[in-house]
């Protein structure tokens, strides 16, 4: 191969290699998705055209995805959401029964995606058996809904939001005030540590008292017996009168 056809061959390979990152950058630079005001229209429509129902009880052994299968078969399901029972109150039925079992939910809400389902739907199934299939989990449980009235979910979720900023604040307080009671038991502790070392120190103090006290010799003095007077009275008596 000669100079001029090698030359020939890199410059197709280097124009080969730009074409290529152009075409990256190309790709990179794409265009943002912008929704259109129309779409953005119609799905605020379809959420007014929405319903929802609440759910007062929810059976054991019944979750979000088994709700929605059954529910499904009468209008679509939107958006399901069941609270979860508290955690004391799990704890205490787990002790009580003695297994751990599965999850449980206290209440819920489903959304349909139109209004006219949802009021059917909890004007049929209401206090109605859940299945009529004897081998089945919920054969005893009834349903136990209500049409919610010009409700939304987004009440629902600022209902969440604001139950979560609640315990938040009432697991900030509780951890505030455990931090307080830790300190005071803490200088409770520090002063009675005090009080123990000032005690033996005088405990200390009064021992070597004593030792000094022991230690030191006691003197005796010697009294001489007092003289009685054996003179005669009557001697005595003329004495002192002739001194008069």
């Amino acid at each position: 191969m000669s100079d001029s056809e090698q030359e020939i061959a890199v410059d197709q390979q280097e124009s080969e290699i730009e074409a290529t990152e152009n075409e990256k950058e190309v790709k990179s630079k794409k265009k943002p998705y912008k929704l259109s005001l129309n779409r953005t229209e119609d799905f605020n429509a379809k959420l007014k055209k929405r319903g929802v129902l609440y759910l007062a009880r929810v059976p054991p052994r019944m979750d979000p995805t088994k709700v929605r299968r059954i529910l499904s078969e009468f209008g679509e399901v939107t958006r399901v959401y069941l609270e979860e029972e508290d955690k004391s109150a799990r704890k205490r039925r787990q002790k009580a029964t003695g297994k751990s079992g599965s999850k449980r939910y206290k209440e819920g809400w489903i959304e349909f995606a139109e209004k006219k389902v949802a009021k059917n739907v909890a004007a049929s199934l209401n206090n109605t058996p859940i299945t009529n299939h004897k081998r089945s989990v919920h054969y005893d449980d009834l349903w136990n809904l209500k049409y919610l009235k010009k409700f939304q979910w987004d009440f629902l979720t600022e209902k969440v939001a604001y139950e979560r900023r609640v315990r938040e604040q009432k697991l900030r307080i509780e951890m505030v005030n455990a931090r307080k009671e830790n300190q005071a038991y803490s200088n409770l502790v520090e002063a009675g540590k005090v009080m123990d070392r000032i005690n033996e120190r005088r405990k200390k103090r009064g021992a070597e008292d004593d030792l000094d006290q022991d230690k030191k010799k006691t003197r005796k003095f010697k009294q001489n017996k007092a003289v009685k007077d054996t003179s005669d009275k009557a001697a005595s008596k003329a004495v002192i009168g002739s001194l008069v």
